[in-house]
């Protein structure tokens, strides 16, 4: 009895060590249909190219599906490629790298490729109510909504007739009269895979480029290849931006520093005006006191009139500077922005990144400018009111 157990223990061992034996020759996991996987070209013949696919038996692919719209080669070998595992007889192993690439194609092939996942050649024969009509491999017609083309919905639906993209099917019904495609599928994961990438070297301060997808009011949203984010308005440059189409444009390709990375929230930020020289770096030299020039207004405040001496360099003219001499309100009064204002330099503070201007001609009045909305100490009405006072202290006496 001892000896029948051990025998069927030993048997269930050597089944145990066949089947990894049978694993070890395959090298990895059996393939499922539709899987993709990376094999290695071994040789391209005139019809068939045979791949490594890390499988026991032998990996072959339509030899079209490598060639341009003018039958040349698009890889070699040794090339390594990414395609789908489709059926298997006998030892050969059939891929494809997607439905339509040089293969016939039909409803079968079609209804595979749905359960399967894997993408299909399609080409946009025209518009129809809602999206497009694309024809498929084996003249087949299918649906995709205008919201499926793109990550971003066309602005010229018509630009995009006669024009061939990869297409996930996402509806098969009907035995292939009621079919529904979607690129944007595609796109998607192509993003989710970068994306996966990047969260392995995206840091803060990192210089990347990227490409301006839309311009708002309050900035531009850019795409950096997996993420998109913001450059806002404030970042556009040193100077004051009032316009951000003034600055970048739709289509327009950045160098940008990333200024904000948060992947749980989805939200990432960028600068475009770390990439550029800090103007303030020569203000020492440039703007020293008694330094005449004109400038034009840029803003204006209660306490004063910012005057832009060059891009990202401004100065404060105090509102007890202006008016000739006349007491009023408020700047608007007397000067409006884009005027052009002959100014003399008056005080720099490179650590507080501020210029204190005076109108030139009035370089003869006491007191400096301050950036404050209180009024200035010095001010032509300061100044008599303290002689009326020192009078009045004198008469007493």
């Amino acid at each position: 009895m001892d000896d029948e157990l051990y025998d069927q223990d030993e048997m269930e061992q050597g089944e145990s060590f066949a089947e990894m034996f049978e694993k070890s020759l395959s090298g990895v996991t059996r393939l499922e249909l539709g899987q993709q996987t990376e094999a290695k070209i071994l040789q391209i013949g005139a019809e068939w190219a045979f791949l490594d696919v890390g499988q026991k038996g032998e990996g072959v692919l339509d030899v079209r599906e490598l060639q341009d719209d003018e039958g040349n080669l698009t890889v070699a070998v040794g090339d390594k490629i990414k395609a789908y595992f489709m059926s298997q007889k006998g030892g050969e192993l059939r891929f494809s790298m997607k439905i339509g690439g040089g293969g016939s194609g039909g409803t079968e092939q079609l209804e595979e490729a749905w359960r399967s996942g894997i993408p299909v050649d399609g080409r946009i024969e025209k518009e129809v109510k809602g999206g497009f009509e694309v024809k498929l491999p084996g003249n087949v017609r299918a649906f995709c909504p205008f919201s499926q083309l793109g990550l971003r919905r066309q602005s010229n639906p018509e630009e995009m007739i006669g024009t061939s993209f990869s297409f996930k099917i996402t509806q098969f019904e009907e035995q292939g009269r009621n079919i529904v495609v979607s690129h944007r599928v595609l796109l998607e994961e192509e993003r989710e895979v970068l994306r996966e990438e990047l969260k392995q070297t995206l840091k803060e301060g990192m210089l990347v480029k990227g490409v301006v997808t839309s311009i708002r009011d309050f900035g531009a949203f850019v795409d950096i290849g997996g993420i998109e984010g913001l450059l806002p308005i404030s970042e556009l440059a040193y100077g004051r931006v009032e316009d951000v189409g003034d600055v970048v444009a739709e289509g327009e390709e950045l160098e940008l520093v990333i200024k904000r990375i948060d992947w749980e929230e989805n939200k990432f930020s960028f600068s475009l005006r770390d990439t550029l020289a800090d103007p303030w770096n020569g203000v020492a030299d440039k703007y020293k006191a008694g330094t005449k020039l004109t400038g034009k207004i840029s803003r204006l405040a209660p306490f004063g009139a910012f005057v832009t001496l060059e891009p990202g360099i401004d100065g404060l003219v105090h509102i007890s500077r202006l008016g000739e001499g006349k007491h009023i309100k408020h700047p608007q009064e007397v000067v409006k922005v884009g005027d052009a204002l002959p100014v003399t330099v008056e005080k720099v503070d490179l650590e507080a990144h501020r210029i204190s201007l005076i109108p030139t001609g009035t370089e003869e009045e006491t007191g400096e400018t301050s950036y404050s909305d209180e009024p200035a100490s010095g001010s032509g009405m300061g100044s008599f009111a303290d002689l009326l006072k020192a009078a009045q202290n004198k008469k007493k006496k």
